[in-house]
């Protein structure tokens, strides 16, 4: 399985540089130590690869649970995927990420849920919070500028132009924050995450 992570890992991180100068700003922030909750923005459908070949360690992914069919099914474990039913989502893939934070890994998510139309940060689903609450991670907020004008939501067609990924200042919740329950307490654990990608500027 490592293999074809590390394969797939530098096949996609050399043509990200080729065809997008693709660059990571501030890596020195990244956490890499312990539970982290990775949380970007939403632009495109490059973005989880583009997150993830941010890090020289593997990372944990979400994916929809419809790409894990047929080579899929075979392919999307292997790249350290997570299903999610976004049609019917339910506490499985939730439980799954904890689960993970909890055992010291890294994982990627995007609170808004679904990639962004106009370009513009939407508002953050109170599942990250809940995440936060419950495994007591780090944060590592992350904004993506460029992935939406290499590939729009709804277009079938790439574009080749710059691509950037910046990395903000890590996000360590206090312990009475993190005694958030019902969804309106995560709601603020995930408010204040999109707060923090927001501020997050291209080239400082």
């Amino acid at each position: 399985m490592k293999t074809i992570y590390w394969f797939c890992y530098t096949l996609f991180k050399k043509a990200a540089v080729a065809f997008f100068g693709y660059r990571v700003v501030g890596k020195d922030k990244l956490v890499t130590d312990g539970p982290v909750l990775i949380a970007s923005n939403h632009e495109s459908y490059l973005d989880p690869p583009l997150v993830g070949v941010a890090y020289d360690d593997a990372v944990y992914y979400l994916a929809r649970k419809t790409l894990f069919r047929g080579l899929g099914a075979w392919l999307y474990p292997r790249l350290n995927s997570i299903p999610v039913d976004q049609d019917r989502p339910d506490m499985t893939s939730l439980k799954t990420i904890i689960k993970l934070l909890k055992k010291g890994n890294q994982v990627i998510v995007f609170p808004e849920g679904s990639r962004t139309l106009d370009g513009n940060l939407q508002p953050a689903e109170a599942g990250t919070g809940l995440i936060v609450a419950k495994s007591k991670c780090v944060v590592q907020p992350i904004r993506i500028f460029g992935a939406r004008d290499a590939l729009p939501r709804g277009s079938g067609k790439v574009n080749f132009c710059p691509i950037t990924v910046v990395v903000g200042e890590p996000i360590t919740f206090t312990a009475d924050e993190l005694m958030a329950k019902g969804r309106d307490g995560y709601q603020k654990i995930s408010d204040r995450i999109m707060e923090e990608i927001g501020k997050i500027k291209l080239d400082g």
